[in-house]
Order: C-alpha cells, then structure tokens, then sequence
C-alpha cells in the first residue's frame, strides 16, 4: 500500500510552507512518527512527522514551497524494515545506463616566459607593492608588459589581493515574514521611541540575597524577565491606552495581558506569548519563560504559541546592545527594550556613585498612544524596577517569590 502523506495545516490562516530541511532520504526506510522534515512556515518552523512506517520517496525538494495539502512524499508501507537499519537496494539494469565517455582536453600550453615581467614592468609592481600572480600578461609568449601593469595598476582605494568572494542563499520563509512584518511596521505605525535608565541596584540585590533559594525550590532561576514582566503588567493597568491596538476605524483595548517575548531560535527571531501575566508570581514567569524559551531552541514550538499577545519585551542586552530603538510587533501598539547592565557614576543624593545601569526603550504608535502616556508608562516600569519590593512585592518578599 502507498500512502501519500499531504501536507498538513500549521494553523490558521496559513495557506503553505515551505521545506526547510529534508531528514531523510529518497529511499530510506522510516517509522511511524519519526521526523522526516522541518518545514517553514510564515509563522515557526515545524517538525513533519511519518504517518505510517515504511520506504519512503520523497515528491519535493529543499526550498520548495508547498501548498496546504499538497502531497510532499510516498511511503510504501508493503516495504520490509532493512536489517541492521540499512537502506532497501533498489535493483537498476545497468545496460540501459547510457555509456558517458569523457573528452580529452589539450593542455595549454606555457613557455619559461609565461607570467614573467619585463624590468619595466617589474620595477611599477615592485614600486607600487602589486601582485605579479595577478597580472595577465599579453605579451610575447605572455610575458608581463609595462602597458600590463599600467593597466592593472588599482586606483585609490581599490583593494587588492585577500578574499572578495561573494555568497547567495535562500532566506527561509520566516524570516521574508519577518521582514516583511519589520518593514510594514516601519511604514504603517507612526512609531516614536522614548528612553529612561533604570538602577537595577535593588533588583541585583533581591536576586543576590533570594536567587539560590528560589532555585532550588522551584526549578528555575530568578531572572530580570520576571521583573520586568511584572513591571510592565502593573504599568499596564495604569495606562490602558499601551495594551490596546487599532482595529480599523476603533481602539481595541484588553483587560488582560499577554506579552510576547523576543527570544532568539535556530531558524531566526521568535516570539512566543507568556499568557494572561496579570495572573501570573515571579515563578510563574520565570517558568513559562523558560518553557517557551527551550521549545524554541528545540524547534517545537507551534504556531500558537506565537500567535496573539498584546505587549512585547525584547532583551537585545544579552547581545551586548547598550541602546536600541526596538520595532513595533504589529498589531499591538508598544514593544519595551531591555539593554545590558552597565556600571555608571550617576548622582544620588547629590553624591557621584557608581550604580549597575540599564537603559529601557519604549517604541510606541503615536496614532493611539500619546507622548504622555508612554513617557508616564516608562517611568512607572521604572519605578517598579527601582522600588520592586513596595511595588511588585507588596513588601513581602518571601511570599512573592513564593518561599
């Protein structure tokens, strides 16, 4: 029996995919449920399981885009299982094989004077540090004229010698999908970003006094995302207007949030959605952060968890990046940047200290969000971050993280 496997629907809205990488081989004997592709979609990256055990043939190439439905391969479920895991051997009649018979090419032909420079041309390569190796010469039996350097002499600034070799590649269906959405995002968002610092002083502090007993008794560590999660949640319920999107002529707005995170993934940027955070303790995000984080690593996460969520934070400081204007994630209306942990001098109490300082950016679309409201969210996320006992703790610190 033969069955033939179709592509299947990844989610909705999503018409193809395109095969990123065949696991396997014309020819080869799969089990049911083994991965035998990952295929791209305009959204993640998917796994294509084998239906039945089997031979398989494969009916699309490497790159190809296909559509919903359409058949990308044949297992022959009638095929015996090879012993010792070798591939079945196809019997071919060797006497159709047509016979290739390759020509002989004559050597060219070179003479002591090939590539040799004359002494005027000898002393311009010499003069001006030129490559002889690289000069064709046209003169006699292709000796190096003068005319040959002159002619090949760089002007300035033009490199010479080392590597200037050139690449293509194909970009995966997911990342021209994400161009494609930077790109719209740029052009349909009247998008401003404004900037604050945040001393980060207090949160090193909690995390150096409560880190090792958070971890061990939950399983994960405690992180800076759940901070800010939990920052952005409560800056959030005090200005609606940044969890809240256009729809057409009408501002959508949600009592709940979910935040996208920004994380990066073998196939390029991924944006899985940490679900109704209001809800959610330090351990609870610190969780679901990494649960999310591991499947996109591993290349299982699925469409819907990257599908929705109202406000994303992308943390370009585990890059190194000290300040970014970070892009809307349409169609929400705000997206919060984190940057890396710099020692600065500031002043505090009219004393120069040097305090742990991270610089915070907040991309925002000015048709729905007002400089006030985004420049008020920005120094509530602060607030929180500076006094996170009082504001995020309720200044119990045990019983928020849950100890």
């Amino acid at each position: 029996m033969i069955l033939e496997m179709k592509v299947p629907s990844p989610g909705e809205s999503i018409t193809e995919v395109e095969i990123a990488e065949w696991l396997v081989e014309d020819g080869d004997y799969v089990e049911k449920d083994q991965t035998i592709a990952e295929v791209d979609s305009d959204k993640a990256t998917l796994e294509l399981p084998a239906e039945v055990s089997g031979t398989i043939t494969l009916k699309a190439e490497e790159g190809d885009a296909v559509a919903v439905g359409e058949i990308v391969c044949l297992i022959d479920t009638s095929a015996d299982k090879p012993k010792g895991g070798e591939k079945p051997v196809k019997e071919e009649n060797k006497a159709d094989k047509p016979k290739v018979e390759t020509a002989k090419v004559a050597p060219e032909t070179s003479t002591y004077a090939t590539g040799t420079a004359s002494p005027a041309a000898k002393k311009i390569i010499s003069e001006k540090g030129l490559n002889a190796s690289q000069i064709s010469g046209t003169g006699k039996d292709g000796r190096i004229t003068k005319e040959d350097v002159l002619n090949a002499k760089p002007s300035m600034g033009t490199p010479t010698g080392g590597n200037r070799g050139s690449s293509k590649s194909k970009m995966s269906m997911l990342r021209r999908k994400v161009a494609e959405r930077l790109v719209e995002a740029k052009n349909t968002t009247a998008m401003l970003t404004t900037f604050n610092e945040v001393d980060m002083s207090p949160i090193f502090e909690l995390r150096k006094e409560y880190k090792e007993t958070f971890k061990s008794k939950h399983g994960v560590s405690l992180g800076f995302m759940s901070f800010f999660t939990l920052a952005v949640v409560r800056a959030l319920k005090l200005y609606p207007a940044v969890n809240s999107m256009i729809d057409g002529k009408e501002m959508l707005s949600y009592d709940f949030v979910d935040v996208s995170i920004a994380v990066s993934g073998p196939k390029g940027l991924m944006v899985p959605v940490i679900r109704n955070a209001e809800n959610l303790s330090f351990r609870g995000v610190e969780s679901e952060v990494k649960r999310l984080a591991i499947r996109a690593r591993d290349g299982k996460i699925t469409v819907d968890e990257m599908t929705g969520g109202t406000f994303t934070i992308s943390n370009g400081g585990v890059f190194g990046s000290m300040l970014s204007t970070p892009i809307i994630n349409p169609p929400q209306s705000g997206i919060l940047g984190m940057h890396n942990i710099v020692e600065r001098p500031v002043v505090v109490n009219g004393e120069v200290v040097v305090r742990p300082i991270m610089y915070v950016a907040l991309s925002y679309d000015h048709r729905i969000i007002d400089g006030k409201e985004s420049v008020g969210f920005l120094v509530a996320v602060k607030e929180a971050l500076e006094n996170p006992t009082e504001l995020l703790m309720n200044n119990d610190v045990k019983r928020a993280l849950e100890l």
